[in-house]
């Protein structure tokens, strides 16, 4: 079957969709090219926009590239198109990260499709969930459709989930201790000074959240130290709902499957009824990462903790505009 003509419209509307997908701090690392004689979109990841003190292998950039091609396969599937990904098609440079190219009319079997409603009600909460539990048969939707993306997603026990909470707590420590790591997280963050412009990027104050009364919640307060005014203090969850997700092996691949599996996981979530959040704080530390595995599950390397459960769904954050992130050739 030939490949989908790439038009201005199509490609413009297939990248809004794509970039609303969650990265690190808010910094959408990624650029995108569509080339028109060829009928491929290459999705390019930005160095520019790394964390060079909390990411330095570019983990956490790849994992939001890898949600933005998901987010770009979504968007096909609802437009009746056939994406075709190749990961990582050019050896000799490691920020070509994938070629798409559409073909249609979609599969018929493909659920991809049903996802695009989430895409934009899709938004990271960092608000007190209520203590009621998620059912087992939401949970083990959610861990299939992490599968389909070749990765794990893992609900621990009762231990585990302590061990993965004292990590995050420990990470807290480790982070209030390094004035890098605090000035890299102010470069990406708001103030909530009176008429702030949220601009386009990064987490403008009016989405931290409250301040939590005790340590219970793996949500990341990017407020503090700072005084945000008018913000608010809440009690969290007392024993949150929490989920990791993984892969067998830790390449620059598998994070990609890793950001797609991600984004998926979120979308159905969201379908689900479910609010979310993500918590990468003790994953930044290497003296840490590896504690958050269970040794007796399939996961081999953790990239993400997922909170789970039912509450506010987050407000949206900015995004830059399509203009910006994609080129024509």
């Amino acid at each position: 079957m030939s490949t989908t003509a790439l038009t201005r419209p199509l490609v413009t509307s297939l990248i809004e969709d794509a970039v609303t997908a969650p990265s690190m701090h808010n910094a959408q690392p990624w650029k995108f090219v569509a080339r028109t004689d060829t009928g491929i979109i290459e999705l390019h990841g930005d160095p520019l926009r790394g964390m060079p003190r909390q990411d330095p292998d570019h983990r956490a950039l790849h994992l939001g590239c890898g949600a933005a091609l998901f987010g770009l396969r979504v968007a096909a599937a609802h437009r009746d198109l056939r994406p075709m990904v190749r990961l990582l098609p050019t050896p000799d440079d490691p920020w070509h990260l994938a070629d798409v190219r559409f073909e249609g009319p979609a599969d018929a079997d493909s659920d991809l499709g049903v996802l695009h409603a989430a895409l934009a009600r899709r938004h990271t909460s960092r608000f007190p969930f209520t203590e009621e539990p998620v059912p087992s048969e939401v949970i083990d939707g959610l861990c299939a459709a992490s599968l389909l993306e070749g990765c794990h997603l893992v609900v621990p026990g009762a231990w585990h989930t302590d061990t993965v909470m004292d990590l995050v707590h420990a990470s807290e420590l480790f982070e209030a201790a390094d004035e890098a790591v605090r000035a890299e997280i102010a470069a990406w963050t708001g103030t909530g000074a009176a008429g702030e412009d949220p601009g386009t990027e990064g987490i403008p104050a009016y989405a931290f959240g409250p301040r939590q009364y005790d340590v219970t919640s793996p949500v990341r307060d990017f407020g503090a130290p700072r005084h945000v005014p008018g913000r608010t203090s809440a009690r969290f969850e007392k024993r949150p709902q929490i989920a990791l997700l993984g892969t067998a092996e830790d390449t620059q691949e598998e994070w990609l499957k890793a950001g797609q599996a991600m984004q998926r996981v979120l979308l159905q979530a969201t379908l689900d009824g479910l609010a979310t959040s993500l918590m990468s704080q003790p994953l930044e530390w290497p003296e840490l990462r590896s504690d958050a595995r269970d040794p007796g599950s399939t996961i081999g390397f953790v990239h993400m903790v997922i909170r789970l459960g039912y509450g506010p769904q987050g407000q949206a954050t900015p995004r830059r505009p399509v203009s910006e992130v994609l080129a024509f050739d």
